[in-house]
């Protein structure tokens, strides 16, 4: 499976291919790499990211799941950048619960490209297992909207 590592404000990251679809975003550097054109756009639409000139992932995915985990984190990819909406907005949309939604948050095999960082709890800023974690989640929110006070 072709895979390309990057360097990034959150830490090294790694984006792995299958099939001409990105699959897998995963936190850590990996020794093989090998590039493919769709990794080629993921690295340069990362990059303007985190430079904050990229506002929208436009790439092909193809993220493992059950049914109801896919809808969630297709629900998520309609969150616009700099803001943001809690689980249970997000279980309005995909069925379930905000308990269900945050376990499929917690499962998306891509995370910054389908962005579960955008999803809240009600009264607190809710929980995030990517990089540093919570702190992780804030400076990406910080970075998509930084006049916002984060819960």
């Amino acid at each position: 499976m072709p895979q390309l590592s990057l360097h990034t404000p959150v830490g090294d990251i790694t984006v792995f291919e299958e099939d001409g679809a990105i699959v897998s975003l995963d936190w850590g550097w990996v020794p093989d790499q090998a590039s493919s054109p769709v990794l080629d756009r993921a690295r340069s639409q990362l990059h303007a990211y985190f430079d904050g000139d990229l506002k929208e992932f436009d790439l092909p995915l193809a993220p493992a799941g059950t049914a109801y985990r896919r809808g969630v984190w297709q629900a998520l990819c309609g969150i616009p950048y700099g803001e943001t909406c809690s689980y249970q907005d997000i279980a309005a949309k995909a069925g379930g619960s905000a308990r269900s939604v945050g376990q499929a948050n917690g499962h998306n095999p891509i995370p910054l490209i389908i962005p579960c960082h955008r999803v809240v709890a009600a009264t607190h800023i809710g929980g995030y297992s990517g990089g540093d974690g919570l702190p992780t989640k804030r400076w990406l929110l910080a970075l998509e909207n930084p006049h916002r006070t984060l819960l």
